[in-house]
């Protein structure tokens, strides 16, 4: 019954938000700036892309988990004045939520234009496994029942769900590392990706094992970076620098009944898509046959399959049949993560995903392809070693975003 009320009260926003600038630093390790000058350096791009003015931004959301700088300090460093701030806890699950938030502030006549940014030394300070320069925050209340079976890292918490999918279903770590694998294609073709060597399934398969199942080419790139997007209406955005790229739904950090102990209510190998699907797609009014480009988060291969499984793009139990057939790469039915994602770009907890997205939609990714007279980009489809990785004729995508198995988020996007 929730999902359907969801579904009901929120049709009306279908397209009527946009985003309509994006920015975001290099991807790097051995970063010599806070997170503060990082955000200031994100959200300016950011404003750059879109055409505007600090001073017409008069709302800012941030997430972090303890690693961050706080949205007041870096309004106040572009000159900006905010009429609504807000900085969260959180992580991957965040970026589509805080879009839905942006909408919502807005609608409601907190502010006019949005800038959510995330900020972070994910390699030279604070590494998600609690190792670096600077550790995150001590280990209290819940976390302590995790740290006592060793679920300190994230491969740690989530390889229990990875483990079981392939005992209910057979899915083979030789499938899954299909996902590194066209993820490592399309990074090659990406001036901004950490990584660009392309990589084979005997590559990760035979590389070390870090948590069963996972090896050591199924992780994620620890970067140094910040990511921005500006969201506003869509009636304004057809003012502004960018050609139109609409929300057309967001579900944000939708959760399984529990999330501390998912797996004490319902199959551990199904996850939150599971649920959040039943508000995705009928408040975007098009199914996952419909979509062109997926964002599907991956921290690890993994979380790629599972998601795109329980989001509907395939069956449940056939992700590794899906991910291994070809379709998740450039030149395949719908492409995911065209820019090499967390596996490969860069790791951003969920927000240069999106950023691809939107320039996938404007047809307007920056890759190898030759600069034409206009000054913009010529593509050429070809997606071979050093070329092209803009798809053709991309009108809508999905982002599924991931904080753990028991919580995630998700947008639909559309062209025009």
């Amino acid at each position: 019954m929730t999902s359907d009320i969801n579904a009901s009260t929120s049709k009306h926003l279908n397209g009527k938000y946009a985003i309509v600038g994006v920015g975001e630093t290099t991807y790097r390790r051995g970063s010599t700036e806070t997170t503060r000058n990082l955000a200031t350096w994100a959200i300016g791009n950011a404003l750059d892309d879109a055409g505007l003015e600090a001073s017409d931004v008069d709302g800012m959301l941030s997430y972090s988990g303890n690693d961050s700088a706080m949205s007041t300090f870096v309004a106040g460093d572009l000159g900006m004045r905010l009429n609504f701030y807000m900085d969260v806890h959180g992580g991957g699950s965040s970026t589509e939520a805080l879009t839905g938030i942006a909408i919502g502030v807005i609608e409601a006549g907190m502010c006019n234009t949005v800038a959510i940014f995330r900020a972070m030394n994910g390699f030279t300070q604070v590494r998600i496994g609690g190792t670096g320069a600077r550790s995150a925050a001590p280990i209290t209340g819940d976390q302590v029942h995790m740290r006592a079976y060793g679920w300190q890292s994230a491969g740690q918490m989530f390889a229990p769900t990875f483990m079981r999918h392939m005992y209910d279903y057979g899915t083979t770590p030789e499938q899954v590392a299909h996902v590194k694998v066209a993820h490592s294609k399309h990074a090659s073709n990406n001036p901004k990706a950490y990584y660009k060597q392309r990589y084979t399934v005997e590559d990760v398969v035979s590389s070390r094992i870090i948590c069963k199942p996972l090896h050591l080419l199924d992780c994620c790139v620890e970067t140094d970076n910040a990511t921005c997007i500006i969201v506003t209406r869509a009636q304004r955005a057809r003012d502004l620098k960018q050609p139109l790229v609409r929300i057309r739904s967001v579900v944000g950090r939708c959760s399984k009944p529990r999330i501390d102990m998912h797996y004490q209510h319902g199959p551990i190998s199904t996850v939150a898509g599971h649920y959040a699907k039943n508000i995705l797609w009928p408040n975007a009014g098009v199914g996952p046959e419909d979509i062109d480009v997926t964002g599907s988060y991956d921290a690890f291969t993994f979380t790629t399959m599972l998601q795109l499984e329980d989001y509907g793009f395939c069956k449940k139990g056939e992700g590794g049949e899906y991910v291994s057939s070809g379709i998740i790469e450039l030149g395949g039915k719908r492409p995911n993560n065209t820019s090499g994602g967390h596996l490969c770009e860069g790791y951003t907890h969920g927000m240069n995903m999106v950023i691809e997205n939107v320039r996938q939609l404007r047809g307007e990714v920056d890759d190898s392809c030759p600069i034409g007279p206009d000054g913009k980009r010529q593509h050429t489809y070809d997606y071979s070693e050093a070329g092209c990785r803009q798809v053709r004729d991309a009108e809508l995508t999905a982002n599924l975003g991931w904080a753990n198995p028991a919580t995630g988020s998700a947008m639909v996007m559309q062209k025009g």
